[in-house]
């Protein structure tokens, strides 16, 4: 196995991992920073308020996005797989 494949390895690892955390993260994200907005526009400093509506809306994503990041990670999973007795000989 020569470091070039197993930099091609780590980096289709690393971009699947950026992918999932993006597509999972983000919405929640910009929810809290709405939330914030409006928490600084009517001066109510709860910080207990933004959790739930990002708890939600994370939740949300999962079930949508979720099938699609699964077939993207099983995807990387069985080309690595299949390409174990390659990488070893």
């Amino acid at each position: 196995m020569t470091p070039e494949v197993v930099m091609d390895i780590f980096a289709d690892a690393f971009w699947l991992t950026i992918l999932m955390l993006t597509v999972i993260v983000g919405p929640g994200l910009i929810v809290g920073l709405v939330v914030s907005m409006f928490q600084a526009a009517t001066q109510i400093n709860e910080q207990t308020l933004s959790f739930l509506p990002r708890l939600l809306v994370t939740i949300a994503t999962l079930m949508v996005a979720g099938p699609w990041l699964l077939t993207r990670f099983m995807d990387l999973f069985n080309r690595l797989y299949s390409a174990v007795p390659g990488l070893i000989g």
